[in-house]
């Protein structure tokens, strides 16, 4: 099984150093690769520059750098930087179109055509990727432009995709997606089969399916399962995550969290992969004994 974990969002002015060691942790402990979300804190594709630069042997990925702020020329760019400066074969670019709330209501974008966004998004971002230049004239993007940043290898590139129409784009033009919140059920009925389907029929390979889940290693399970429901309630209220709770029969986020004793949640991180699943990271929510439980197990669960 290829296992993952998430990173520590940090803080403050020690925060790359701190995020350097969060990494070199979790090569220790066996984990495959290592996973930064790119919300209101420092920038994920330049922390994974600077902390991937001076600790080998791992894979980075980002999840993920929302797309409506950033020109997927600028993108392009950041990201194939990033790659020269960690090493071949280590950055898996993960984006996503972020929420309704966060784009209109914070940054001031039109959110109103997401998928065409999306595909047209993907239409500069891809060739420019590949180290090509491109000229395209979209209604929501446009580009006439190349680039001269060293093209360090392939920069896969995943899709934050769960809805039927994004998994098809994902699927299409895509290495795949990664996701958040999406159980193993959906995943078998719903993410896999979608996105399978799509990649197959445009002639390309098996797409990567990368399940992100709340996990934790307690002896506490219903403490642990309130703690969930509070760190992760604000997932419950937007539309793209509640619809995957909805397909899963989850009454919240507490409902996706894998916890329990280090065999029950064996169990489940297996299930994950048996739905059709590729790549699991774990997002670890507590500290202490159960949070050093929990990255114990997953390292050891890693190939």
């Amino acid at each position: 099984m290829r296992i993952g974990i998430l990173l520590n969002e940090t803080t403050g002015p020690d925060a790359l150093s701190r995020l350097t060691d969060d990494l070199r942790q979790a090569v220790d402990e066996g984990f495959e690769s290592a996973w930064l979300s790119h919300i209101f804190g420092i920038d994920a594709l330049t922390a994974l520059a600077v902390a991937g630069s001076q600790v080998p042997g791992i894979e980075l990925g980002t999840a993920v750098v929302p797309t409506y702020p950033r020109h997927p020329a600028a993108m392009a760019q950041q990201a194939r930087t990033t790659a020269l400066a960690v090493g071949r074969g280590r950055l898996t670019l993960g984006i996503g179109l972020s929420h309704q709330i966060v784009i209109e209501n914070m940054f001031g974008y039109d959110f109103g055509r997401p998928a065409r966004h999306m595909k047209e998004y993907l239409s500069v971002l891809m060739p420019l990727l590949e180290g090509e230049s491109v000229s395209y004239q979209g209604e929501t993007v446009s580009a006439n432009l190349g680039l001269t940043v060293p093209n360090e290898g392939k920069v896969p590139v995943l899709v934050a995709a769960m809805g039927t129409q994004m998994l098809k784009l994902a699927g299409r033009r895509t290495d795949g997606t990664v996701l958040w919140m999406t159980g193993p059920a959906t995943i078998r009925e719903h993410i896999a089969p979608t996105i399978a389907a799509a990649a197959a029929e445009a002639g390309r390979p098996a797409p990567r399916v990368v399940c992100a889940l709340p996990v934790l290693v307690t002896n506490d399970v219903d403490g642990a399962r309130e703690k969930a429901a509070n760190v992760f309630a604000a997932y419950g209220t937007l539309p793209s995550y509640r619809a995957m709770m909805d397909r899963e029969g989850a009454a919240g986020p507490a409902d996706l969290a894998i916890i329990g004793s280090e065999e029950q949640v064996a169990a489940r991180v297996r299930e994950v992969f048996a739905a059709g699943a590729t790549e699991f990271y774990g997002v670890v929510f507590a500290g202490g004994e159960a949070g050093a439980r929990t990255r114990k197990l997953l390292g050891g669960l890693a190939d």
